[in-house]
């Protein structure tokens, strides 16, 4: 059984900020043995973000990033497995299909009920126990919490979209998840740059952890960001980072959470 070490990463800051990276992890351990070829290319990974937002440190923000790839399982999806999307496409807590819609597994492999729960219980429980944690240490220490949940995604996935996806995704489970306002001023201050598209609570309202931690009563203020792949790196196998357009998109960024720590925070 991994150790707490190998399930996540996380570097303590000193601001009220924590950033959380529950798909950019890329380990498969021994489970990689039950996929196909196909599968452990990791498409569906939020590539390269520990390294896009490399800022964090000089912020002095908190991060905490899976190791573990969401194939394994989706740290962002309720464990009981009800949809965060009714009615909508959406995959499952222990994926068995590609976005591309192609299998995860070799035939007759894919993981049955008590090994769902036994992934809940190795990989899963401890993020959100870590991820849990660290909101409340926030809150002591500073009175209240941001929680950014940042993600990244293909900017064309005909599975959960049609078309192109705007460039900025932003959530705030249409406005439940922070204070009052916080979404539309992060929206306001993207709508200066003009590189890029954006939109609030779009498709992509906010996974589990912004709607699951996201308390503004409790001095919680959650945004989810889904960034479009496009925007910082190659879309096709080998998912290469692309440094020019990723210093670009990582000063956006960068913007928009110092627009995200000045908001006013009430508890």
């Amino acid at each position: 059984m991994p150790d707490q070490k190998d399930i996540f990463s996380f570097t303590k800051g000193h601001i009220p900020l924590l950033v959380s990276m529950p798909h950019s992890g890329e380990k498969l351990g021994p489970i990689g043995c039950c996929m196909t070829d196909d599968a452990k290319r990791l498409a569906d990974t939020d590539w390269h973000l520990p390294k896009l937002y490399d800022f964090l440190g000089g912020m002095g923000a908190s991060v905490l990033a899976a190791n573990y790839s969401r194939y394994v399982i989706d740290l962002n999806r309720d464990p009981s497995g009800e949809s965060l999307y009714p009615g909508q496409n959406v995959t499952e807590l222990c994926p068995t299909t590609t976005f591309a819609e192609e299998p995860i597994y070799k035939r007759g492999h894919s993981p049955n009920a008590d090994k769902v729960a036994a992934r809940v219980t190795t990989y899963w429980q401890p993020y959100h126990d870590k991820l849990s944690h660290e909101l409340d240490r926030l809150v002591s220490a500073h009175g209240y919490a941001l929680l950014w949940d940042a993600h990244s995604i293909a900017s064309r996935v005909p599975r959960f979209f049609k078309g192109r996806l705007p460039d900025f995704n932003l959530g705030t489970n249409d406005g439940k998840s922070c204070g009052a306002g916080m979404g539309e001023a992060l929206l306001e201050s993207l709508h200066g740059q003009d590189a890029y598209t954006g939109v609030l609570n779009g498709r992509f309202r906010g996974g589990y952890i912004t709607r699951q931690y996201g308390n503004p009563a409790g001095g919680i203020h959650a945004v989810q960001l889904e960034l479009s792949q496009a925007t910082y790196m190659d879309e096709a196998y080998p998912f290469d980072f692309c440094d020019e357009k990723a210093e670009q998109v990582a000063g956006v960024i960068s913007a928009l959470m110092q627009v995200f720590c000045q908001q006013k925070q009430p508890v």
